[in-house]
């Protein structure tokens, strides 16, 4: 039951509740649309970069706290399936070609030597010695084709 103060009239959590049940009713969505327009700009107006920063980190964190490993996976995979159905091939390379712009800006030769090396080892793990042995084989065969056509008699 709701609390009453001492004058037995209603609390304000139950006013406030009345009275967002009765707006509800007489309201559709574009209302609570045009009001959270109004107040994200007025918002806007009276806060600066850092403040958006400041609760987007909140937000994170929280976020972060109360959602595990699979809730990630998922929400990226479904914003991957939204991004790839809003985009087209030349979008994917403009913006890789940025990304590798930026990082060679970012970072030096150790840094390509470093991730190099950890994909090797991650390719070696998951595909085992064998994996290497055998395109080393496709890449002599390969070789080899293409220079038998070049080759010259140098006797």
């Amino acid at each position: 039951m709701a609390n009453k103060n001492n004058d037995d009239k209603m609390s304000r959590e139950e006013r406030g509740r009345k009275g967002g049940e009765a707006t509800s009713e007489t309201h559709g969505r574009e209302f609570y649309q045009e009001i959270g327009r109004k107040g994200g700009e007025a918002t806007a107006e009276s806060h600066d970069k850092e403040f958006y920063q400041e609760i987007g980190r909140k937000g994170g964190e929280a976020t972060a706290e109360s959602h595990d490993k699979e809730f990630y996976q998922e929400i990226g995979r479904k914003g991957g399936e939204a991004t790839s159905e809003n985009h087209d091939k030349e979008f994917y390379q403009e913006i890789g070609r940025k990304g590798g712009e930026t990082t060679s800006e970012n970072h030096d030769k150790e840094f390509y030597q470093e991730i190099g090396r950890k994909g090797g080892e991650a390719t070696r793990d998951k595909h085992g010695d064998d994996f290497y042995e055998e395109i080393g084989e496709k890449g002599g065969e390969s070789r080899n084709n293409n220079n038998s056509g070049n080759s010259r008699n140098n006797d």
